[in-house]
């Protein structure tokens, strides 16, 4: 069976499409799927067993210059690339208007989220086949909802398997292990304070462990600098493609996370570990891993769900944003321990 998917982006979007991957090649053991994705996260989508061929696109830049994308010859060499074949099935696992475009060049049967169901109604009606996946629930559970309901299998009810084969086995933290502190992610209210991330890197130095610091632009590298100076097991990481860097993850023993991709990388590598929710909701897109929790920030205006925090209360003050005054440092280093016991 061959079927094409088009999930483009973000990083935890892709993400947590590879259970439903998995899902299905179990129960359809011929299945070879194409991934329409952003060119950004192509080797990702490259590593699943289920995923035959990917046709990396770049909708973002050809949105901005679509005059460009047009006599480079790009756009025209990837509308070839999805029509070269008739699909078994094709499955816009995104719901947006720009996915619904894509969906719509392609040949094959089109199933995709109903208006209901989908972020943006109305590509709805690039479907052939709109089908009804309640809001309300994991982004995990929502998209193998809809592959079961499109390849027309049972939905199994086991842990979320995202198709990273590990070899190598987390240490506990009652010895010296490696760590991950994934500090940088887009909103300013889901970055956890600086002077936060300080007392965590001391905390996990003094113990004995070597911390890695990611970054992906200069802004979270000059970050990464101030939070490891004079840390002399803390090290902040040379710039890395993701291919690598997951590379990495899936040879690490814990991570620590904001609400960022990064978190959902190490869960899916099976890396034990925490992920730390001010403003946004775990329940919708918290990490899910065998040993990956999310801490929920306990606050009265949590989650907001802001990139800008409104808050105007004494509650937190001194602290910014000040919903992660109820996610202390210490806390959140005991709640790692636990979860890597």
């Amino acid at each position: 069976m061959r079927v094409l998917l088009i999930k483009t982006s973000s990083m935890g979007d892709v993400i947590h499409t590879l259970p439903a991957l998995t899902d299905a090649l179990s129960a359809i053991p011929d299945l070879q799927v194409d991934w329409v994705v952003e060119e950004g996260f192509a080797d990702l989508a490259r590593r699943h067993p289920a995923v035959h061929q990917v046709f990396p696109c770049a909708l973002r830049r050809w949105r901005k210059h679509p005059f460009k994308a047009r006599r480079s010859g790009e756009w025209s060499a990837f509308k070839s690339a999805i029509q070269a074949m008739s699909y078994d099935a094709v499955i816009d696992a995104q719901g947006l208007i720009k996915s619904a475009f894509v969906t719509r060049l392609a040949r094959g049967e089109k199933f995709g989220l109903d208006k209901q169901s989908a972020r943006e109604g109305l590509s709805a009606k690039a479907l052939d086949h709109p089908l009804r996946v309640a809001k309300g629930q994991h982004a995990i559970d929502r998209v193998r909802q809809l592959f079961s309901l499109a390849l027309s299998y049972d939905l199994p009810d086991g842990a979320p398997d995202y198709g990273l084969p590990r070899s190598h086995v987390p240490t506990p933290l009652s010895r010296p292990a490696q760590l991950v502190f994934c500090h940088g992610t887009t909103w300013p209210t889901k970055h956890y304070p600086e002077a936060f991330w300080r007392q965590l890197l001391e905390l996990a130095t003094s113990e004995g462990h070597r911390v890695f610091l990611p970054w992906g632009s200069e802004a979270e590298k000059a970050r990464a600098e101030r939070l490891s100076e004079g840390l002399g097991q803390a090290k902040v990481l040379s710039k890395m493609g993701l291919d690598e860097l997951t590379d990495k993850f899936l040879e690490w023993d814990a991570f620590i996370a904001v609400d960022t991709g990064l978190a959902h990388l190490a869960a899916a590598a099976g890396l034990p570990g925490v992920a730390l929710y001010g403003p946004t909701d775990p329940v919708l897109t918290g990490v899910r891993g065998i040993q990956a929790h999310s801490l929920a920030a306990d606050f009265p205006c949590a989650p907001c769900v802001q990139e800008k925090c409104t808050y105007r209360g004494e509650l937190g003050k001194g602290v910014e944003p000040p919903c992660f005054s109820s996610l202390k440092p210490r806390q959140v280093w005991l709640e790692l321990r636990r979860c890597t016991a």
